[in-house]
Parts: C-alpha cells; sequence; structure tokens
C-alpha cells in the first residue's frame, strides 16, 4: 500500500459496502456530489480484497450480507491496522448491531432509510480525522504524571479520539474526568467544532427538557422567542454530560431517543430537527450499581458506555504526587520556582490520601502560597485534614444518617456553608473551593435555602 500512499489522488476516497444495488446508487450519487471518489464492494469479499489494493480514506459498510456481516470489515481494518474510519449502516431501530460496530471500532453509524444529512456530516467528521503518523503535539492541557494507571488512560484517549462513538468516563471526584474529555476532543475530527460540558446534577428537574433541547416561542410561559438548547449548541461538535448519573428517570428515555435517532425535537416544536454530536458522559458514581438500583436506564447505560474510559485517584499514583504538586506550584506561582516545599512539607502530601484527589491537590497548594510566610512551604502551610478526623466524624453521626436524602443534605449544606465563610460569601469564589461552577452552586443554594442572612448564623 506504500506505492498508493505515495500516488494518492489529492481527492479523498470513499469504499461503500452494501448487497443492494439501489443503496449502492444513493450513496454513490451522494458521495460523488460531495466531490468525493468512490469504490463500490457487494459483499464483505470485495471489500477486503478494496482495503488490501487501494488506498481507501473512508469505509461505509452495510451490517447485513450474504457473505458475512459488516464488524466483519470494521474488524479486519482494525486488526490490520488501517489509518481508515470505518462506519457502520444498520437497520432502523437495532441499537444492538449499532453498539457492536461502535465497540468493534467503527468510527460511527447510520440506521436506514439513511439520511443524506446525516450521510454528509458523518462523512465531513471522519474525512478530517488526523494521520497516526507519529507526530506528538504539545498542548497546555495534560494529565500529569508518569505511573502506569495515567500512562493507560493517555493511551486509551489517544485510540478513543479517533471513533464517533460514545466514551463514558467514571471515577472519584476531582480525578481530572472533565479534563479527559477535553483531551479527547482536543486530539479528535472535532477539536475546532463546540465542544459543550453540561453539569446534569446542576439543572432543576422542570427545567431540564428546554435546557437540553431548547424551546419555541410561545411553548411556555416565558418562552418569548426560540431557543437553542445544549444539544443545538454542540451541533457538530462534543457534548459533556457531566455527573450524568443525576439525571431523573423521564429525562433518560428523552435522552436514550435522542441519542438512538440523532434527531432533536424542541419544546413546543412539532417536527425534530437533526443534530450531529458525539457523546461523552462522565460521572463519579457507578453507573452499574445505579442500573442494578432501578435508578438508571439499562438500554441509556449500554448506549453511553460503549467505550469505557477510569480515571485513577490519586492514591493510585502516589509516586507521581511530588513530581504534580512541583508543577501545580510552578503554575500557580506563575511559573517561577522561588517557592518550594520543605521536605516534611513533600512527606505529608506524598502520604496524604487525597479523597479530592488532583482537584483538592490544587486546592491545597493554592491554599498553601496564600499561608506561607517565606519562600519555603512547611506542613502547617498545608492544613491536611488527617483521615481519622473523617473516620471520627463518620462514628459520631451514624445514628443521624437516615432518612438518607435528609442526611446527604445536610453534609451538602455544612460544606457549602463553610466555603461560603472561608471567602466572605462570595459566592465566586465558594464555587472556585467547592469545585463545581458558579450556577451549580447557586442552584444548590436554592435548593438547600442557603441565602445571605446564613452568613450571621
Amino acid at each position: 500500500m506504500g506505492s498508493d500512499k505515495q500516488n494518492k489522488s489529492p481527492v479523498p476516497t470513499v469504499l461503500i459496502v452494501d448487497d443492494e444495488p439501489d443503496i449502492l446508487e444513493l450513496l454513490e450519487m451522494a458521495l460523488l456530489r460531495m466531490g468525493l471518489e468512490v469504490r463500490r464492494a457487494s459483499n464483505v469479499s470485495e471489500a477486503l480484497q478494496q482495503l488490501e489494493k487501494s488506498d481507501i480514506d473512508l469505509c461505509l459498510t452495510d451490517m447485513r450480507m450474504p457473505d458475512g456481516d459488516g464488524l466483519e470489515v470494521v474488524r479486519y481494518i482494525s486488526i490490520k491496522n488501517l489509518d481508515i474510519p470505518v462506519a457502520v449502516i444498520t437497520a432502523h431501530g437495532n441499537a444492538e448491531n449499532a453498539v457492536a460496530a461502535l465497540k468493534a471500532g467503527a468510527f460511527d453509524y447510520l440506521s436506514k432509510p439513511v439520511s443524506l444529512d446525516q450521510l454528509r456530516a458523518l462523512v465531513k467528521s471522519a474525512l478530517k480525522l488526523p494521520q497516526t503518523n507519529g507526530v506528538v503535539v504539545t498542548r497546555e492541557r495534560s494529565l500529569l504524571g508518569h505511573s502506569s494507571a495515567i500512562q493507560r488512560v493517555r493511551e486509551l484517549i489517544d485510540r478513543v479520539a479517533r471513533s464517533q462513538a460514545p466514551i463514558h468516563i467514571s471515577g472519584e471526584s476531582g480525578s481530572g474526568k472533565e479534563l479527559a474529555a477535553r483531551l479527547i476532543v482536543e486530539k479528535s475530527a472535532r477539536n475546532d467544532q463546540p465542544f459543550v460540558a453540561v453539569n446534569c446534577g446542576a439543572i432543576p428537574e422542570n427545567l431540564m427538557e428546554s435546557e437540553f433541547f431548547g424551546y419555541r416561542k410561545g411553548a411556555f410561559t416565558g418562552a418569548e422567542k426560540d431557543r437553542d438548547g445544549f444539544f443545538q449548541a454542540a451541533n457538530g461538535g462534543t457534548l459533556l454530560l457531566d455527573e450524568v448519573a443525576d439525571l431523573p428517570i423521564n429525562m433518560q428515555v428523552k435522552l436514550l431517543r435522542v441519542i438512538q435517532e440523532k434527531k432533536v425535537r424542541k419544546v413546543g416544536a412539532t417536527e425534530e430537527d437533526p443534530v450531529d454530536v458525539r457523546i461523552i458522559s462522565a460521572t463519579h458514581h457507578n453507573l452499574a450499581e445505579r442500573v442494578q438500583q432501578g435508578n438508571f436506564r439499562q438500554d441509556l447505560y449500554y448506549r453511553l458506555n460503549v467505550i469505557s474510559l477510569q480515571m485513577p485517584s490519586l492514591r493510585e499514583m502516589r509516586e507521581d504526587i511530588g513530581e504534580m504538586a512541583t508543577q501545580v506550584l510552578n503554575k500557580l506561582n506563575n511559573g517561577s520556582e522561588a517557592v518550594k516545599f520543605s521536605a516534611d512539607a513533600m512527606r505529608e502530601l506524598v502520604n496524604y490520601d487525597f479523597p479530592g484527589n488532583v482537584r483538592e491537590l490544587e486546592n491545597i497548594i493554592e491554599r498553601a502560597l496564600a499561608l506561607r510566610t517565606g519562600a519555603e512551604i512547611f506542613p502547617a502551610d498545608l492544613q491536611l485534614v488527617p483521615a481519622e478526623s473523617f473516620v471520627g466524624k463518620t462514628n459520631f453521626e451514624i445514628s443521624s444518617k437516615y432518612p438518607l436524602t435528609d442526611y446527604l443534605d445536610r453534609i451538602e449544606r455544612e460544606v457549602i456553608l463553610e466555603a461560603l465563610g472561608q471567602t466572605g460569601f462570595n459566592r465566586t469564589a465558594a464555587a472556585k473551593i467547592l469545585g463545581v461552577t458558579f450556577r451549580a452552586l447557586r442552584y444548590r443554594m436554592e435548593r438547600l435555602t442557603i441565602t445571605d442572612k446564613d452568613s450571621t448564623d
């Protein structure tokens, strides 16, 4: 294939694989109108021969054919390590085949009858994929550390970035789930398209549908003009559903339909609009357990969890803590290395368990910079909370943990009030300490009826 690469036409070539002549004709006409070269194959055997001989830039394959199925084409491209995105055409409503194709390494899928708008969007996105030519691009955002745990995450990010498959990122709070999502987008074909991050736990349930899907003028009181939702804002790009486990069941049903149909209906609208959005979801909860408990739909779980990415906790990267702490310190100190950790301070950091992970590490160091009195940070400046203090508090409060929702609300209220107290009730600063957006903090304060009057309590 080396000679093919050297003599490659500047016009991208698409291989279409289907045993139905009318489908081949429809696809070929649409692709030719886009200015692309087209090659045909009517079965799996012909497709593999074309892939072996020719320099193909994109492959579109039907799922069912006389001598096999489209997954064989997907696996062949993966096994041969060919730099060719492949999309599978599935029967309408066959979610199992779509998920199987994505898990096998397909770039994306299309449902029959094929929507020409969706076809064009898929082709444009696929042909923008960066080539895996060994060139490393240095970016400001990166995952710190050299431990085997974080190296595995980096390798998986590089692989999944080239797919359109939904990705579910799990991991403890503060472990860098959103950063991982942004790195996936940066390495993908959608890196110049919108990236919309949504905290599902920060949206009131009665506003969810209009926030996600938008609304038409007059759809409800206060809807004075048409408005796009998160899906429309992310069209052509990526939508991050952070804390997806917090979605109520009725919203899960609507989200599943949008993911399957790739269409959105605004509140108050009668027609649906096509959307081209890659979904990345994240949560610190165990979604599989939520499914077993009946709090999360199994069908939605399977659609979101096509590719799974587990972010390691900082405790699993203990050998990286020293280097990470130094890098964070220098970054917060505007690149200056004038301030250092004392040996005792560094020892305490390395031995600390970091329940809040990387986000907590950054907050601790930022606070230590403000508290230090010289060019060295000492243990007292870190103000680390001993692990036994958490244990003692749990034992003390064990009899007041029921009902669970009331208990969790009390804990959340205490933590928010503590952050507000540290910042003189500056909500922006408190949100930063808590690691949430200002909007999320405002919503939680409203839900827990926290007002400025509480500052005098």
